[in-house]
């Protein structure tokens, strides 16, 4: 790795303690989860948010952008969205001055840096398809033209577990598009008493930016020249491939309990996660257990597991802890 880049990696390590604490102005505890959000940011990817109503998600997302000097964006998702109200229309204006007519595209929420799509499961199909075009593609179509989405393109989507009537939920080739699926659980009393504090205070934190857009997308590619060894690649592939369970690599509960399992783009996220994690602490090489730590986030919505699963009230979750204890680092079986 050049020298410069190694200077970047520990110049990204004292940055992520500044964005930390900038962040912790607001949000009280859920550290981890805004490591992982910059981890999903520095590799390009999106994330799933998962949590009941009332943990602060927006709050969070919004800080986030605040911190990195980014715009900020939200789409509440409803039965009536339609794909036009998020990637923006066409209107036909006259000129006062000339009488001509002509139109002009009018851009929707889609344009802004990290964009909020909040109970995407309330949308229709047709709109969710939309968004995850933008994800994939960093464009929209709109009027026949396509026109590209500023970069960095950051999507964060809302999910509440608890309340699934009227809802669309995501079919699994759309759920493989979001990078991670992570879960926001409620705080500690100890960090409720803090949020309540100072929520009620009279004086709101205010967040300072630590990095900006052009560092967001240099650290993007940085992240993209750490090197990893082949045995890192080897390992994260064997963990994908025993998730599966038609390999012949997979564990007998696998082969029991699974339908589908996660697929090579699982793989490619675990080493670019490895490579986002590495550097976010200051080291310019990727670890197996930087890919172990990243596995959950990874694998879980992507792992489906069948009815004697759910029968036996084993999820996703379960199974990748089994896997991460049962597939070894050298290769070897246990």
């Amino acid at each position: 790795m050049p020298g410069n880049d190694v200077e970047a990696v520990g110049q990204l390590r004292v940055a992520r303690e500044q964005i930390g604490q900038q962040i912790g102005r607001v949000i009280i505890g859920q550290r981890e989860i805004v490591d992982h959000l910059l981890v999903s940011l520095l590799c390009g990817g999106h994330c799933l948010l998962v949590g009941v109503p009332g943990l602060a998600k927006t709050t969070l997302i919004h800080t986030l952008a605040h911190t990195l000097d980014l715009s900020f964006g939200r789409i509440q998702f409803t039965p009536d969205l339609m794909p036009s109200d998020i990637t923006g229309t066409e209107v036909l204006e006259e000129d006062p001055g000339t009488g001509r007519k002509a139109f002009r595209f009018v851009p929707g929420p889609l344009f802004a840096n990290i964009v909020l799509a909040d109970e995407i499961n309330r949308t229709p199909p047709k709109t969710q398809a939309a968004l995850l075009q933008a994800m994939q593609e960093h464009a929209v179509t709109a009027g026949g033209r396509t026109m590209r989405l500023g970069e960095p393109f950051f999507v964060l989507a809302t999910q509440n577990p608890i309340e699934q009537e009227g809802t669309y939920p995501l079919p699994e080739a759309q759920l493989d598009r979001f990078m991670f699926e992570l879960w926001i659980d409620y705080p500690t009393r100890e960090e409720e008493e803090e949020i309540v504090r100072t929520t009620t205070a009279e004086q709101p934190q205010q967040v300072e930016a630590v990095l900006s857009g052009d560092q967001v997308i240099a650290l993007q590619g940085l992240v993209r020249r750490v090197p990893v060894a082949d045995e890192v690649i080897a390992y994260a592939v064997r963990l994908v491939r025993a998730s599966r369970p038609g390999d012949a690599g997979a564990p007998e509960y696998v082969r029991e309990l699974v339908n589908w399992g996660a697929g090579p783009r699982a793989s490619q996220y675990l080493i670019l996660a490895g490579k986002a994690r590495a550097i976010l602490d200051g080291r310019p090489c990727v670890s197996i257990d930087d890919v172990r730590a990243m596995a959950l986030p990874v694998l879980r919505h992507r792992i489906v597991v069948n009815f004697h699963a759910e029968a036996e009230s084993i999820g996703a979750p379960a199974l990748v802890s089994r896997l991460l204890a049962d597939i070894p680092a050298d290769g070897g079986a246990r």
